[in-house]
């Protein structure tokens, strides 16, 4: 089955990168544009093609560019724990029931920004890897590197049998996401919006934290948590000279 990815900087970063395009489909009028040039450049098959065609490719906002490519590749989590260099302090994050592709994207695009290892998904029940995810990603897709597991729960006794803690987000039972100190391997786990994290999930953490909250609305979206707390990990083990 084709998989298609849309938007101008997602191409862009796929042509600048290692991504695998098998065609281009460029929207009619679009002659001369630095995308086509690099995918010339690539002898990748270019198609001009009319915005109904290109609409009917894909549901979102493709600003008059879709890639089609090859499957996204996932990893096995040996292959993420491997890759973490030498000396540097490991940061995973496990998704735990999270189905909205946006949150995906929006996590692989932090976890590029903080300099993160991997991230984890589970194959049923869970968003997968696609165009929105991609797209929302702005090309962090390519460079984060995921495992799509069976079982998520037996995932995270194995990882701390590597010497990973375990760290999950909840509301109850959970200390403010400020005080804990950072400075060891790191899963940190982030529930569904509204379920959180299951109860099997919430039993493995070593420990859960919480995001203190002032208004009446409860919690915060998925991606955001996960997105203060990536950056609360980053500011303690990079401080500020």
């Amino acid at each position: 089955m084709a998989k298609y990815v849309y938007g101008k900087n997602v191409v862009n970063n796929l042509l600048r990168g290692s991504g695998e395009i098998v065609n281009l489909y460029v929207l009619e009028g679009r002659n001369g544009s630095e995308i086509e040039r690099m995918a010339q450049q690539r002898r990748i098959n270019i198609r001009q093609v009319s915005r109904k065609y290109l609409d009917k490719l894909v549901d979102g906002n493709h600003q008059g560019y879709v890639a089609e490519i090859k499957e996204y590749r996932t990893y096995d989590i040996d292959e993420i724990i491997e890759a973490v260099p030498e000396g540097k302090l490991p940061l995973i994050v496990a998704l735990d029931g999270i189905q909205d592709p946006h949150n995906l994207g929006a996590v692989l695009r932090t976890m590029s920004c903080v300099g993160g290892d991997g991230v984890i998904i589970e194959k049923d029940r869970s968003v997968s890897l696609n165009g929105t995810v991609a797209k929302v990603s702005v090309g962090a897709i390519d460079t984060i590197k995921v495992a799509q597991v069976t079982n998520l729960a037996q995932t995270l006794r194995y990882l701390k049998e590597k010497g990973y803690w375990v760290v999950g987000t909840d509301m109850t039972d959970a200390v403010d996401y400020r005080r804990p100190r950072y400075d060891v391997p790191i899963v940190l786990v982030i529930g569904a919006e509204g379920s959180g994290m299951r109860r099997l999930t919430s039993q493995i953490c070593d420990y859960k934290i919480k995001l203190p909250m002032e208004g009446d609305l409860g919690s915060l979206n998925a991606s955001v948590a996960c997105g203060i707390i990536l950056y609360q990990i980053y500011s303690q083990r990079s401080p500020l000279d």
